[in-house]
């Protein structure tokens, strides 16, 4: 018992020392089943050799990190070499049953290799595992006795495999008979058994892709201060665009309430009787870009040629009368030739039938300075 207690302490100081990080498991990761055989026979029989029994098992267990875990280990006791058994004068005969015994054993298990060494992120080629538990032993024929058991073991174990998922393992191990139901039975397995034997455990796949545990990524709390910065880093951005954004849909809103009001307002004729498409494009101060909402008029210029294939148009353009004549000339140049770009290359309208002509500022088409930095469409169609 003395040595199941120190076996079991140091398997809990080892959970307690094993400082890697791995990622967290769910209770159905790291199970494994197995099947082992081999040998067995009474430590203090004089003739040791003369009385080695097989034996044979299963084994279902579960790692609860790379060092510790449990088992369930239930053994089967064979063969016609055991003596027989005497209680209170009677003589009870175990060599007709074929099982002579059953052991089944609750395992604390623990890798020696993964403790000493720490886990590498997967199994090791070479493991060296203890094993200790408690368990319920049964006799078999004669008088059925019951008896409780203690287990000690180690494991040498080879694990292989593509993901290391198969383990097979040598193990040599002592069985105690710790009490039975009958105090003052004489038992030829005078208290113990030695045996030796041989296992091959397969371990189930696990929610992080592998059959075994997986080390977690750590990072430092300087790298983790940096990524926390470049977050509200982008989260800046982000609201700064967003403003921009609702800025921008303020000023396409207005523009198309001027245009609105621009279309409302009747055709101005002049002198010379041109004949003024009705549709204008309104362009900002100092710029030649045309604005996304101003493309309807452009669009209804093109919708008017393609419906008369003759027709012809000169696309004057004007600034308003702030600043340099010369930069509102070539302002007003830039801008009539930017209406015919989008007519050839946005809608398809041949080139020979667009003509522009910059006129440089002027005052006379509105009041509103807005409404002078236009590009007019003249239909010039004989």
């Amino acid at each position: 018992m003395k040595k199941l207690f120190l076996m079991l302490a140091v398997a809990a100081f080892a959970q307690t020392m094993n400082a890697q990080t791995v990622l967290e498991s769910k209770n159905t990761d790291n199970w494994y089943i197995g099947i082992n055989g081999g040998v067995t026979a009474p430590s203090k029989h004089y003739k040791v050799m003369k009385n080695v029994n097989f034996d044979g098992g299963i084994r279902v267990g579960r790692w609860f990190t790379p060092v510790v875990g449990l088992a369930v280990d239930a053994q089967a006791y064979f063969g016609k070499k055991y003596a027989t058994t005497y209680y209170q004068g009677f003589k009870f005969d175990n060599l007709n049953t074929f099982v002579k015994m059953t052991n089944i054993s609750l395992l604390g298990t623990l890798n020696f290799s993964n403790w000493f060494a720490g886990y590498p992120g997967t199994p090791r080629g070479f493991e060296v595992i203890g094993v200790a538990g408690l368990g319920w032993l049964h006799y078999y024929g004669g008088m059925k006795q019951n008896a409780m058991s203690s287990k000690l073991g180690v494991d040498f174990a080879f694990n292989f495999g593509s993901d290391k998922q198969w383990q097979f393992y040598v193990e040599p191990n002592i069985v105690y008979h710790l009490a039975d139901t009958y105090s003052n039975v004489v038992y030829n397995l005078s208290r113990s058994n030695i045996g030796v034997n041989v296992g091959l455990n397969y371990k189930f796949g696990n929610s992080n892709g592998t059959h075994n545990f997986k080390i977690a990524e750590l990072r430092d709390q300087a790298e983790i201060d940096g990524l926390n910065a470049k977050i509200n880093e982008l989260r800046a951005d982000v609201n700064a665009k967003d403003g921009k954004i609702a800025a921008d849909a303020k000023t396409i809103a207005d523009l198309q309430a001027r245009l609105r009001e621009c279309e409302a307002r009747p055709v101005q004729v002049v002198e010379e009787k041109e004949n003024i498409l009705q549709p204008h494009v309104i362009f900002r101060q100092g710029k030649s870009v045309i604005d996304a909402a101003q493309y309807a008029s452009v669009e209804m210029v093109a919708k008017y040629m393609r419906n008369h294939k003759d027709a012809k148009v000169i696309v004057r353009g004007y600034a308003s009368p702030e600043g340099n004549a010369e930069l509102n000339q070539k302002l007003s140049e830039a801008r009539a030739a930017a209406v015919k770009t989008a007519l050839v290359k946005k809608y398809k309208i041949a080139a020979d039938r667009i003509t522009t002509e910059g006129l440089g500022a002027t005052d006379k088409l509105s009041s509103e300075n807005d409404f002078n930095r236009v590009a007019m469409f003249i239909d010039t169609t004989k």
